[in-house]
């Protein structure tokens, strides 16, 4: 899962957040102290909690403004091969449901920004797309592997986590999103 153009690319994630911490330390970046405060992974169950979203068009949200309606969240990265290969079947299914019966966000983990722009622009991705930084909704949403989706409810409880590339419009993934979030498909 290394980002190849990143100098820590080789390290894993905890390593990298371990980085982070001592660059911190060594006040070689604000930004990079906020690794230590990313907190832990929220359960099957548990409630997502508040948290940033830098969105690659330079807008900003809160986790929490996604509440009311169920989401559908996909953590993913520019160099993932299996995240690539989803992202279309993500984007039909955002094309068809996104703000009707659900939402659909990605959260990019690449290191560079413009990386994860790049290719959304390229691959026309038409649902919002944020990037995570120093590690907050990766740690959170427990992206130990991507691609990752996790399915939140409408009052924003984590009811499924899926590891591993799917094809998001097939009709077994449209049972698993009516299902776990309640919604007819």
């Amino acid at each position: 899962m290394a980002d190849r153009g990143h100098p820590a690319g080789g390290l894993s994630r905890g390593a990298r957040g371990a980085a982070f911490i001592l660059a911190a330390a060594l006040g070689w970046s604000g930004a990079a102290a906020a690794a230590a405060d990313t907190g832990a992974e929220v359960p099957v169950g548990g409630v997502l909690r508040e948290a940033p979203l830098y969105g690659l068009q330079l807008d900003f949200r809160k986790l929490s403004e996604f509440r009311g309606k169920p989401l559908v969240i996909n953590v993913w990265a520019s160099w993932c091969g299996p995240c690539i290969a989803e992202m279309g079947s993500l984007d039909r299914l955002a094309k068809k449901y996104n703000g009707r019966q659900f939402n659909v966000i990605g959260i990019s983990t690449d290191d560079y920004s413009e990386k994860a722009i790049d290719f959304v622009v390229r691959s026309r991705i038409s649902f919002d797309n944020y990037l995570d930084r120093n590690l907050m909704l990766e740690n959170m949403l427990g992206a130990r592997s991507i691609p990752l989706t996790v399915l939140v409810d409408a009052r924003g409880r984590v009811v499924k986590k899926v590891y591993g590339a799917r094809q998001w419009d097939s009709r077994e993934m449209l049972e698993l999103i009516s299902k776990s979030l309640g919604v007819a498909l």
